[in-house]
């Protein structure tokens, strides 16, 4: 088939119908694809003329290694990720060291599995691409059938210049690479939900926190002093009026056993605010939760329902507890409702009272805490 050309001599006059293009070539459909789009080729020349060459050869080698770094790179990822023991270990207990070193494996393993991806492709544009120099006007518009089926030529065109079809090492080097690294992503984006949330029902992780009752046992509120085996118990005097204390939840069961103590005070649901309101602050109480502040005092989750910040801070002329990740605020005076910012549930109280021997003790757990539990409704 003969095509016309303008007198500018870069594109045909007339665009060739479907039936033209079924009897055209991959060579054909390649010279037409540039044509149609005013590329004129300047310079075109293969890396490698004659193949098989040694030179071609170490080129093939030294590009397949960058894909085998990454297959194996992104092998050493996934057995991080799903056997590196990643539990909370504290500072001088044994394990420590191990436990500091995942995020750093994790990390760099994943980071070098993408680096020496990178690079394999790279290496391979750069050493088996044919040098090209081309000059092309440009054009505004949709692409028609006629454009999209002669540019999958060009492309069919590029992978024959290359030679990428013959060159088993690195075709199956790079589909490794690309292969493990598809199922780290898999496996990384799939982990969290492999444990199942609401194993154990009404007494499932999402539902209750450290401050849950546990066989009648009484749970006393604790401040952190520093030092997980010294015990702390916290009375009504110990406070000032408009003050704030952050407590964790304590059972004589714990005392001596420096796992439990620990846990209770790191365990992320369990931090809770512990306010003492100035006298005759007007405190409103929501429907059902009448009986949770003792006197001036109310106890509320640390955990902002945002996103789970800490809400350290409290303002004691405005009676309002402070988020300072994204300044959520909340009325400690009515039930700790949402007043400003992107938090939009309550912070959950927890129910206190002092028991016979002037400690604090919860009376119950908190309802589900959290960056608004899955979007829960209030």
């Amino acid at each position: 088939m003969t095509l016309s050309h303008s007198p500018s001599g870069h594109s045909p006059s007339r665009r060739p119908t479907p039936a033209e293009l079924d009897e055209m070539t991959p060579e054909q459909l390649a010279r037409l694809a540039a044509e149609l789009d005013d590329v004129e080729i300047v310079h075109n020349q293969r890396k490698f003329p004659i193949p098989g060459t040694r030179a071609e050869k170490r080129a093939e080698r030294s590009v397949a290694l960058w894909f085998v770094i990454s297959a194996l790179s992104g092998l050493a990822f996934l057995a991080a990720f799903l056997f590196w023991p990643y539990e909370y270990v504290a500072p001088g207990q044994p394990g420590y060291e191990v436990y500091t070193l995942y995020t750093p494996v994790v990390g760099g393993t994943f980071g070098l599995a993408v680096l020496a991806l990178g690079i394999g492709v790279i290496a391979y544009v750069k050493k088996f691409f044919p040098d090209e120099v081309s000059v092309q006007q440009r054009h505004d518009g949709v692409s028609d059938e006629v454009d999209r089926r002669t540019v999958v030529a060009q492309l069919q065109k590029a992978g024959q210049d290359t030679g990428i079809a013959r060159r088993k090492l690195i075709t199956r080097a790079a589909g490794g690479a690309a292969g493990v690294f598809g199922l780290g992503l898999g496996i990384a984006a799939v982990a969290p939900l492999v444990r199942d949330p609401w194993e154990g029902g009404d007494q499932a992780a999402l539902w209750t926190t450290g401050w849950a009752p546990v066989d009648g046992e009484t749970v006393y509120l604790r401040r952190d002093t520093g030092v997980p085996s010294e015990i702390s118990l916290v009375r009504p005097e110990d406070q000032e009026p408009g003050s704030i204390e952050t407590v964790f939840p304590f059972r004589e069961s714990e005392r001596g056993d420096e796992e439990a103590l620990l846990h209770a005070l790191r365990r992320s649901d369990n931090p809770v605010m512990l306010i003492r309101l100035r006298p005759g602050t007007p405190l409103v109480l929501r429907e059902g939760f009448e009986d949770y502040p003792y006197g001036d005092f109310v106890a509320y989750s640390k955990l902002c329902t945002h996103l789970g910040c800490p809400t350290s801070l409290y303002e004691t002329q405005s009676q309002r507890i402070l988020c300072p990740c994204h300044q959520s605020q909340f009325l400690a005076t009515e039930y700790a409702r949402p007043v400003f910012g992107p938090a939009a549930r309550a912070l959950p109280p927890l129910p206190i009272t002092v028991n016979d021997e002037g400690y604090f003790v919860a009376t119950g757990d908190m309802p589900p805490v959290g960056p608004a539990f899955w979007e829960r409704r209030s």
